[in-house]
């Protein structure tokens, strides 16, 4: 795995004529040409939904869509950015003066993050003013990490335009905190495969440390990824903050009711690791100690031995104080399992058996049943989709990214991805106006992509 920084590369890794339309629209809009420009790729989550911040390896390929922001330094303290979109709004503020509204997380607010990492990261008291121009071909709250390829193309803006110099694994876990600004307690998944992806492979990100290795891919599938044109922002919706904090009671009463120090602990791998024992074995401890009744937040603390006060004020984030109940059995099985999948998925790949593309495809649906009914993070849309993916000759469906919305990864043989491809598009947007109006957007096959660059023109 390269943890060298980001290097700067010739432009020759954009395509010409958009390149050539943002520095048009660059020179309009600031009057100079930009100095450099900063890629991000987005990504497709293959398998192990929800454990990155559990503390379980994934398996995301980056694709092809990407963030790309033209820059240009400048003498005065302030950032001004812009979009080649005219939906978002042009945004502007001094640098010494960075201020996140995590109650309404429009476009900027993402930028701001990655800036503001990078200067508390380095202590940065005097950092360079900049004019940026975003385009972007990632899907919005599609899940497919649009706002964390944001982050982390600010980060590198920031980083390069200040002369600083990091290395990916660096830069991934930076931008993995300061994405916190916003109110997403995210895992690092999206920001490691956004530094570390490899043209033409996938990858098992692992965490503490943070480690990469390449995951070959059949050569007779394709992977398609399809919208369901349901939107979920992770930042605007107490969803996913909420199965994050479910998590991490559900480790604490695991923890505590092994003898194992519970207060020090707060994601699922923590528990397995103290034991000392498989995933398999988890899964039994997870049935010997948690009811599948949704817990109160009295039993919780009364299962703890500690106050409803100590518990809210120690354990609740800000933004799951209201939550009433937590399924903490049902949550902890699908980490559980979905970690094994994972593994099982690697080992696949790697000793690449003559049903290999079949094997994989069970281990994604398994993956979406498990985050169907045991996460509960699907939606109908996704169910309809995932259906009508396998129905027209996918050998795995399921959701990807957070859920509720957004996008499925489907694995299609080769040979079968064309008449795929018609029927799902006949199937799924076709009979519905407002999917069809999305449709170009919406369904796409792709392939492993590179991770973030810094680059010039030739």
């Amino acid at each position: 795995m390269a943890t060298d920084a980001p290097s700067t590369l010739r432009v020759q890794l954009v395509e010409q004529p958009r390149l050539q339309k943002l520095k048009e629209m660059f020179l309009s809009k600031f009057g100079t040409a930009p100095e450099f420009y900063v890629r991000a790729p987005g990504r497709v989550n293959l398998i192990g939904e929800h454990i990155d911040y559990c503390g379980y390896a994934v398996l995301p390929m980056a694709i092809e869509q990407d963030i790309l922001i033209a820059v240009k330094p400048v003498k005065s303290q302030v950032v001004q950015l812009a979009n080649t979109d005219s939906s978002y709004l042009d945004f502007s503020t001094n640098v010494n003066n960075v201020q996140i509204n995590k109650t309404k997380p429009q476009w900027h607010n993402y930028f701001l993050c990655g800036l503001k990492g990078i200067q508390e990261h380095f202590g940065l008291n005097n950092p360079t003013g900049m004019n940026c121009l975003l385009d972007g071909t990632i899907p919005p709250s599609s899940g497919l990490s649009s706002s964390s390829a944001l982050v982390c193309c600010a980060g590198l803006v920031t980083l390069k335009a200040n002369g600083k110099t990091l290395s990916k694994v660096e830069l991934a876990e930076i931008c993995t905190k300061s994405e916190r600004y916003i109110g997403t307690e995210g895992g690092g998944m999206d920001q490691s495969i956004s530094f570390l992806a490899e043209e033409g492979t996938a990858k098992l990100i692992e965490f503490s440390p943070l480690r990469a290795t390449d995951v070959k891919l059949p050569s007779g599938a394709a992977f398609v990824i399809a919208h369901s044109c349901v939107e979920m922002n992770k930042a605007a919706t107490s969803h996913y903050n909420i199965r994050v904090m479910e998590c991490r009671l559900a480790t604490k009463l695991l923890a505590k009711s092994k003898g194992l120090d519970w207060k020090d602990m707060s994601r699922l791998h923590d528990v397995q690791s103290g034991l000392g024992v498989s995933l398999a074995d988890m899964l039994t401890v997870v049935e010997a100690v948690l009811h599948p009744e949704p817990y109160s937040a009295e039993e919780i603390s009364k299962c703890l031995g500690i106050s409803l006060e100590e518990l809210r004020s120690q354990g609740l984030s800000q933004n799951t104080q209201d939550v009433s109940t937590f399924k903490l059995y049902q949550r902890a099985k699908h980490v559980y399992s979905e970690a094994a999948r994972v593994l099982e998925f690697k080992k696949i790949c790697n000793e690449a058996p003559a049903d290999a593309i079949q094997l994989l495809g069970e281990l994604m649906n398994q993956s979406h049943i498990s985050c169907r009914e045991m996460y509960e993070c699907s939606c109908p849309e996704l169910d309809r989709l995932v259906d009508i993916c396998l129905q027209f000759g996918a050998t795995g469906s399921r959701l990807t990214g957070a859920g509720w919305g957004g996008c499925t990864v489907s694995m299609v043989p080769t040979d079968k991805l064309n008449t795929f491809m018609k029927n799902v598009r006949k199937a799924y947007y076709q009979t519905n106006i407002q999917r069809l109006a999305l449709e170009n957007n919406s369904l796409f096959a792709t392939k492993p992509g590179s991770g973030a660059l810094v680059f010039v023109e030739a």
